[in-house]
């Protein structure tokens, strides 16, 4: 009996707390902030079957506007894209501004533009806040679980910038973007989590009725975010798991802080008398935290009481729940039961495996795994604001781009800025500018002094006019002019 009080505190206690957390954060007479943007359209879009609102792209961004093609059937039936030709350069962004402080699911859907003249399925990388999170590869218009990519950040100062980066195979092509509000303390994992921290949707799947669907099929409510499930009936095409399902109500659903929907808990995929273990893998890239986040009910009809299935939870052969009896943990049956588990992965796969050990087989409702991204410190706000202006007052071409952070994501600074960590103000600077013979024909303003990390400018082989600015002479560093 002493096992017993022990595992209960072990095991709940980070979920009662953040539910505590999360019923603080959410205020749930009102509804959620929510945007819904149709890439491209000049008007305002209902689709069905929801009657789903998503607003026409104005005032957002640049880029071009064209038909759609759809990749796959759970991209929005939406008609328009927006897409950014590289001549309009390499970095563009929407910036989406009145947007209330808080945590905030953003999805993205991608669509192909309906040009047989345009490069059929362009290869980008994507960013939030200056953190990337998305690398859209080969092939991934004919997958459905790449045609959208979803991350979990916070809004610190009322706007969001959302960046697509050019790798130089295609133009960035977006469908939709989705910036919706969920809990402040949703899918709070550990002492890692936080405002410096971006969670990536690396995996999210419902076991057992084998259909995708979003929390709003499965009757969540928006709080959720409105997350997307795959379907499986079988963790593997390999293995002899086998479905369940049940109509009973499932009770400790739709709580806070994550809000889970009742119906991803009323199906499940057992093991069975030939392979009572269950076991799910899939690819990651190494070297990297996931959040790991597991979902049970017993709603096995073959099982009405404690001890009756008891198993192990190892992740790469590593075990990291033992014993767990989901009747005793929960109280009873049709209760939903979650649990949460950080791990560091050094290889290229992610492997969960559900090892029983007394009584029948292992059981799993549901399965999400989140890449824990640490979020990017941003540039000086007083130097991005001078390179912005700069950029007017000197003509930049439209070809160098130079929109969101110059700086971040490390792996797309702006062409011709060179960047520095300050380690004191835990902020990137500018220490050099590059934008030698660009056919630049503005004129230098006085604004440049406010770049006063600049160690060397080289404005020469232009057609630059007017005086250098005297307050160049402010800038205590710079060396080469």
């Amino acid at each position: 009996m002493r096992k017993r009080f022990l595992l209960w505190p072990l095991l709940l206690a980070v979920s009662a707390s953040s539910a505590l957390l999360g019923v603080l954060a959410a205020d749930l007479s009102k509804e959620p902030f929510t945007i819904r943007i149709s890439c491209g359209s000049f008007d305002d879009v209902h689709t069905a079957p929801t009657n789903t609102l998503w607003y026409r792209d104005f005032g957002y961004t640049g880029g071009r506007f064209a038909n759609a093609t759809r990749p796959s059937f759970i991209v929005p039936p939406l008609k328009t894209l927006r897409y950014f030709p590289l001549s309009d350069g390499p970095e563009n962004c929407y910036y989406i501004n009145n947007v209330p402080n808080g945590h905030y699911q953003v999805r993205l859907f991608f669509a192909l533009v309906a040009d047989p003249n345009l490069d059929s399925e362009p290869i980008f990388d994507v960013s939030v806040e200056g953190t990337l999170f998305s690398s859209l590869l080969s092939g991934w218009s004919s997958d459905d679980e790449k045609t959208f990519a979803e991350a979990l950040v916070f809004v610190q100062h009322s706007s969001l910038s959302i960046c697509f980066h050019s790798t130089g195979h295609g133009d960035p092509s977006i469908l939709s973007i989705e910036v919706l509000q969920i809990d402040d303390n949703a899918y709070k994992f550990g002492s890692l989590w936080g405002k410096g921290t971006v969670l990536r949707t690396t995996k999210r799947l419902t076991c057992g009725s084998g259909k995708p669907a979003f929390d709003e099929d499965l009757n969540g409510i928006h709080w959720g975010g409105d997350r997307f499930w795959l379907g499986l009936k079988t963790l593997s095409s390999s293995s002899d798991d086998q479905p369940i399902s049940t109509e009973n109500v499932i009770a400790e659903t739709l709580l806070a802080p994550n809000f889970y929907p009742q119906s991803m808990y009323q199906s499940a995929i057992v093991g069975t008398d030939r392979q009572p273990t269950l076991s799910f893998e899939m690819d990651v890239t190494p070297n990297k935290n996931y959040s790991v986040w597991l979902h049970f009910a017993e709603i096995d009809n073959g099982i009405t009481a404690e001890e009756q299935r008891v198993f192990d939870v190892l992740i790469n052969g590593d075990t990291a729940f033992k014993d767990i009896d989901i009747i005793r943990m929960t109280g009873e049956r049709f209760t939903a039961l979650v649990l949460n588990k950080t791990v560091a992965v050094s290889g290229t796969t992610l492997k969960i495996t559900l090892q029983p050990v007394e009584g029948t087989h292992a059981i799993v409702s549901a399965i999400e795994v989140f890449d824990i991204i640490p979020a990017e410190m941003k540039t000086l706000t007083q130097e991005v604001t001078a390179l912005r202006t700069l950029k007017g007052s000197l003509g930049l071409p439209l070809r160098f781009g130079w929109n969101g952070d110059p700086c971040i994501p490390q792996q797309h600074p702006w062409s011709g800025v060179d960047c520095q960590f300050d380690n004191t103000k835990r902020q990137w600077v500018i220490d050099g500018l590059g934008l030698d013979n660009q056919g630049l024909r503005g004129v230098i303003p006085s604004d440049v002094s406010k770049l006063q990390h600049l160690q060397s400018i080289n404005f020469s082989g232009n057609s630059i006019k007017g005086n250098i600015p005297l307050s160049l002479g402010t800038i205590p560093g710079l060396r080469v002019l």
